[in-house]
């Protein structure tokens, strides 16, 4: 079990990018959520096996029709097991 903290700059809001990373990581059955920055990136807080990670990061490269990812910075942290499921944070 692995926690990823990803920001995605770009144009990522406004495209569904929240919506989409949503759906992603729920199917891959990751933890954690998904949310809007007040500088215009999109936050990534997510907890599961490193392959799903991966999986996940790999979508956030490329982010849903109508988007264009600039940057994707990651950085691993020490799992807390804080969340039951993913979800989209307001």
């Amino acid at each position: 079990m692995k926690r990823l903290h990803i920001i995605v700059s770009g144009r990522v809001q406004g495209v569904f990018f929240r919506h989409n990373t949503n759906i992603v990581a729920n199917k891959l059955g990751l933890k954690g959520y998904v949310r809007n920055t007040g500088d215009g990136n999109v936050e990534v807080i997510a907890e599961g096996p490193e392959d799903k990670l991966r999986e996940l990061v790999e979508f956030c490269k490329k982010g849903p029709l109508g988007a264009r990812v600039d940057n994707v910075k990651l950085s691993y942290e020490e799992p807390k097991n804080e969340f039951d499921c993913f979800s989209i944070k307001y």
